[in-house]
């Protein structure tokens, strides 16, 4: 019905008095639906969805073969889509080397910091659920006050205590879902804290075992150097002693100090190695230096694992941890899309307030000074200079330069599991060689002892081919431990295996020594 406002006071007051009860629906059931889009309303913002896997199923081309050749009995075979197994530094079966890892594990302090911004997350995450409650606030105040009688048209003034209490009740409807975009993109970040720590876990392990099997090589290389440099030595003594009966020319002897100074040279570099590997072992086990001796580790008690599985390359972005950081930045910047798009549109809070004023302590519960206010509060961005929809055009370039970045990162773990596959072929073959040139050595150093005792060749000679024996050693070592070294860096490339230890994850992610902290 119309209402003609020009009409006598009496059909006014009736019209208002139908009227004004349609506006109190209207404003219920404005007020209705305004919460029932905040507690089941869709959030602004894209939606994340996981980037599709490589469409490739191979890490090499199809033209090149990857077969690994067997060296002095051993050999080792590609296992494709085989799991790769938790703890794999075990296969290795090295005991010495399991318990260094363990130890890492429970004392590495880039490890502990992990771990500690993990869970620095996680608080951030639960304190962000806080949003989707009412917020309750306790203000309680005293003052002593004059207030002024001119003021008032009173001719003497007053002098009062005030007692003010009051609590206050507010809620943001969530409307358009930014509150939720914003607890969603700190979900995100708890997942790449999360994903960080295993990767700190799986770079820990790779470091210790590689550490391991240098310091068990540069061991061995300084033995044999050694070794060789007591040949040489003997050898110089050899010659000297013929260049004074006149027997050998005095240039042969300066020719082998020359050889045997450049070998005592590549001593001390060897020793350095080794005592850095030592220090490097000690601080990634969380001790100093100077603070224990580690056990030794002989090369030879490092076992070369047989079986080497290959995952699948849409397998493998599903289980690197560093890959997996890079879709949960992804995750977070399509969150901030929805962020930054809700604040073009209007917020709503409803509020409450309930207190008592009041001149005496004793009075605090009269009804008289109470008071109380309800209301609902709407704020509309109208114009800000094109921040807020400059920040919307930001958050979408992040989360397009997140997304290269994903993409870039799993391509770059797939060259990299490419690369050690490859490395794992010419590592084979070139031990191969260094073997056979190892045992040829060996049979040319037993048919010069030999020959010597049957007095056909001087001794200078057999000293000679010792030297080359000891020469081609030293190759064979090196090549062995980098051939130990590309193993295990293949089950790093792989992702380590974590996901198959539900029990390690869990005590990864939440170590002890922070549920017992007290500051």
């Amino acid at each position: 019905m119309q209402c003609n406002w020009n009409d006598q006071s009496k059909r006014g007051v009736v019209s208002r008095q139908r009227i004004f009860p349609l506006r109190r629906k209207s404003i219920a059931l404005g007020f209705c639906t305004i919460v029932l889009l905040a507690l089941t309303g869709c959030a602004v913002g894209p939606d994340f969805v996981r980037p599709d896997p490589p469409a490739v199923d191979r890490y090499v081309p199809e033209e090149q073969t990857l077969i690994i050749v067997p060296v002095n009995g051993q050999a080792q075979h590609f296992a494709l889509d085989a799991e790769v197994v938790a703890n794999w530094w075990r296969l290795f079966k090295s005991p010495k080397l399991d318990a260094l890892v363990q130890e890492a594990i429970s004392h590495n302090k880039s490890l502990q910091a992990a771990q500690a911004s993990l869970q620095r997350s996680q608080e951030n995450l639960r304190a962000g659920y806080g949003i989707f409650y009412p917020q309750v606030d306790l203000a309680a105040g005293l003052s002593r006050q004059r207030f002024s009688a001119a003021r008032f048209g009173s001719p003497a003034s007053s002098i009062f205590n005030l007692l003010t209490m009051s609590t206050t009740v507010s809620y943001a409807l969530d409307v358009f879902g930014g509150q939720r975009r914003a607890v969603e993109g700190l979900g995100a970040q708890r997942d790449f804290q999360h994903y960080t720590v295993l990767a700190a876990y799986l770079t820990l392990s790779g470091n210790i075992v590689n550490t391991v099997i240098a310091r068990a090589a540069y061991a061995a290389q300084i033995a044999a150097t050694q070794q060789l440099i007591e040949i040489q030595q003997e050898q110089v003594a050899i010659t000297g002693t013929q260049v004074k009966a006149g027997i050998a020319a005095y240039a042969n002897e300066v020719d082998l100090k020359a050889k045997l100074a450049a070998l005592q040279a590549t001593l001390a570099p060897l020793e350095q190695k080794l005592s850095q590997a030592e220090h490097l072992l000690s601080t990634l086990t969380g001790y100093a230096p100077g603070e224990r001796a580690l056990p030794p580790v002989d090369l030879d008690e490092i076992v070369l694992p047989a079986d080497l599985p290959v995952s699948l390359p849409s397998k493998l972005v599903r289980q690197r941890p560093d890959i997996l950081a890079a879709e949960a930045t992804v995750h977070e910047n399509s969150a901030n899309i929805g962020v930054a798009t809700a604040e073009l549109l209007p917020s709503f809070t409803l509020s409450g307030t309930y207190g008592q004023n009041t001149r005496n302590l004793m009075d605090v519960f009269m009804s008289s000074g109470n008071f109380w206010s309800v209301g609902a509060n709407i704020v509309a961005p109208l114009f800000h200079g094109g921040t807020s929809w400059l920040h919307r055009k930001a958050a979408i370039a992040a989360y397009r330069q997140s997304l290269a970045n994903y993409k870039q990162t799993a391509l770059d773990a797939l060259a990299q599991v490419a690369d050690i596959l490859l490395a794992l072929e010419h590592d084979a073959e070139a031990l191969r060689s260094y073997a056979q040139q190892l045992d040829l050595t060996q049979e040319s150093m037993r048919l010069a002892q030999t020959n010597y005792q049957a007095g056909l060749v001087n001794y200078s000679y057999v000293l000679s081919i010792q030297s080359q024996f000891f020469q081609a050693k030293l190759a064979y070592l090196q090549v062995q431990a980098q051939r130990l070294q590309d193993t295990a860096a293949l089950f790093v490339a792989l992702g380590g295996g974590w996901w198959n230890d539900g029990k390690q994850e869990e005590s990864l992610l939440k170590p002890e020594v922070f549920v017992n902290f007290r500051p």
